[in-house]
């Protein structure tokens, strides 16, 4: 009786293996960008692999993980399907430098009233290039 259990608990840890493995993902992860003007812009496509909708909210972190001032991400706040995908357009200001290193985060946010509170955040590397 203990050995089957044991084999039944063995079984039934293998099979929700692969459920824990999935993530929340974002492409691309690094890129760098060349531009002539005073910002440069990413494009970045935030990905749900979930079977239910999760909100998103990009934001833009420099090297050390503040928020950068003056980004804009088009859209910055949205809903996304179960197992859909969308391109987000970021615009981030060179602030006088010639290169810029950027983080550029897809975080979900748990919808209210939802027993899961979990904040999951997906970032990217990105360097702007003034030329």
């Amino acid at each position: 009786m203990n050995f089957a259990f044991k084999l039944l608990t063995g079984a039934v840890a293998t099979a929700l293996l692969p459920l824990g493995a999935v993530a929340q993902s974002m492409s691309p992860m690094r890129a760098e960008v060349s531009s002539f003007t005073d910002s440069f812009a990413v494009r970045v496509y935030p990905a749900n692999p979930y079977k239910h909708r999760i909100r998103i909210e990009v934001k833009v972190y420099d090297q050390d993980f503040n928020e950068v001032k003056g980004a804009v991400a088009s859209p910055a706040t949205f809903t996304l399907g179960a197992q859909f995908a969308r391109p987000v357009t970021v615009m981030v200001p060179f602030d006088g430098e010639s290169n810029r290193k950027v983080r550029i985060c897809t975080e979900s946010v748990p919808f209210p009233g939802q027993t899961t509170r979990i904040k999951a955040q997906v970032c990217g590397k990105f360097l702007g290039k003034r030329l």
